[in-house]
C-alpha cells in the first residue's frame, strides 16, 4: 500500500459513507478489507488496512516483548482490542460505511475530516480535528 498524507473534508451521508479522496483512492483499491479502530482518547476513527492492522497491533505487544500466547493479560488485552475493531470493505464508489457505533464514540455527525496518517487514515468531526491541531506547533519540530 502506498502511504497516505494529507487532510481532507467531506460529509457523511444519510448511510454513514464517506467517500475517500482521490489521493486515498490511489493507495487502497475496491473491495479493500479495511478495520476501524475507534481512538478514544482523541475521539477519533482509525482506519487501516488488514495488513497494517495487524502490524500496528505487533507493535503494540513490542513494547510488552512480543505477543505471548501463554500471556492471560496479552490474550485478554488482543481479545479486547480485535472485539472493538470492525471490518470493513470500500465499495465500487470508493465509500466507507462507518456504523453508527463509530458515528457515535466518534461523535461524528456531517463534516467530517480524513486525515493521512502514512500507514493508515483517521476520520475526524471537523470541529474536532480543528480545535486538535490548532494545538499543535509544527514549528517547534521543523525549527529547533
Amino acid at each position: 500500500m502506498a502511504a497516505l498524507f494529507g487532510e481532507y473534508r467531506h460529509k457523511i451521508d444519510a448511510k454513514g459513507r464517506i467517500s475517500l479522496p482521490a489521493a486515498f483512492r490511489k493507495a487502497l483499491t475496491e473491495d479493500t478489507q479495511l478495520v476501524t479502530v475507534p481512538d478514544k482518547t482523541q475521539g477519533s476513527l482509525s482506519i487501516y488496512t488488514v495488513e497494517t492492522y495487524e502490524a500496528w497491533v505487533a507493535m503494540l505487544f513490542e513494547k510488552r516483548g512480543g505477543y505471548d500466547p501463554s500471556n492471560r493479560d496479552h490474550v485478554l488485552l488482543r481479545k479486547k482490542l480485535n472485539s472493538i475493531a470492525t471490518p470493513g470493505y470500500l465499495d465500487s464508489a470508493y465509500r466507507i460505511s462507518v456504523s453508527p457505533k463509530n458515528r457515535e464514540l466518534a461523535g461524528l455527525d456531517k463534516d467530517v475530516v480524513l486525515i493521512g496518517d502514512t500507514d493508515h487514515f483517521e476520520i475526524w468531526d471537523a470541529k474536532r480535528w480543528d480545535d486538535f491541531s490548532e494545538d499543535i506547533d509544527l514549528d517547534s519540530l521543523m525549527f529547533s
